[in-house]
């Protein structure tokens, strides 16, 4: 089955293409951290040649604690963005939480990203849709992966066919995700991009009394496996002191370890597609 071709500033991106790399820091902690880790890893997936697009978040909404870093809010999240653009030259991207933010956020990013957590909102999904911009929609872990019919559905409605799906894992239980690799495939059956998160797939929700944990050590594995089964994209949290992150550090990869789990990655990518 032909897949769908998403277009992502000059980048192309396929189930078919050469994987693309979605990773920065959880957080937008700091311009001058910000712009930091998107150089190092720019100069990295440059050295390398793979695909990239910065992430990064300009408010974590959905923390365990009210009391938790939650961000540099939108204001400023949109102008370090901006400047990453501009002084880097990087496709960029981010959450958004509602319909507002979504049509303020589209104004700026390559690649509008809907939180797993909303990934059933009708009216943040038709508005993400609304901008025109490519939407990277991550599959909520209560969704199964034959259901996300309904959400291409939703952003299609407004005319835009620019979306791709990212496996976040599935509920297991309590303070815990597993992922199927089998839904992985099951979600090439609609033809867009599919995306594997592996920062999220090892976390453990809210097992923290603060905040949530996880065992980044599981990351080369969990994204081994899925570039096998041959998918658009992976997607990481990557961080220069994991230890020390105000957000999701427990599953972050340390940066110092990225360039040899890519080199890996792609000599998979490259043996399950046939293309260089």
């Amino acid at each position: 089955m032909n897949q769908l071709v998403i277009n992502v500033k000059n980048l192309k991106i396929s189930n078919d293409l050469p994987f693309t790399l979605i990773a920065g820091p959880d957080s937008i902690e700091t311009e001058d951290h910000a712009l930091f880790m998107a150089g190092e890893i720019k100069r990295i997936t440059t050295e390398l040649g793979i695909p990239y697009i910065f992430k990064a978040s300009y408010d974590k909404a959905n923390r365990t604690s009210g009391g938790a870093f939650r961000g540099v809010g939108l204001e400023k999240g949109m102008d370090v963005l901006k400047k990453i653009q501009s002084t880097l030259n990087l496709p960029v991207t981010t959450d958004v939480h509602s319909p507002e933010e979504a049509s303020q956020v589209g104004k700026v990013v390559d690649l509008i990203q809907i939180p797993a957590l909303l990934s059933r909102q009708t009216d943040l999904l038709v508005a993400a849709g609304a901008t025109g911009k490519p939407v990277n929609v991550k599959k909520g872990q209560f969704i199964a992966p034959q259901n996300v019919d309904k959400i291409i559905q939703k952003v299609q409605s407004t005319g835009n066919n620019q979306m791709m799906i990212t496996e976040r894992g599935t509920t297991f239980g309590y303070n815990d995700v597993v992922t199927d690799m089998r839904g992985l495939e099951i979600m090439k059956r609609f033809r867009f991009p599919v995306i594997l998160d592996v920062a999220h797939t090892v976390q453990f929700p809210s097992v923290l009394k603060e905040s949530s944990g996880g065992d980044r050590t599981l990351i080369p594995a969990l994204a081994r496996a899925g570039v096998a089964v041959g998918i658009a994209g992976i997607f990481i949290e990557v961080h220069n002191d994991p230890a020390h992150a105000p957000v999701d550090g427990p599953n972050s990869l340390d940066l110092k370890d990225l360039k040899n789990l890519l080199i890996i990655l792609k000599q998979i990518d490259t043996c399950v597609k046939g293309v260089l």
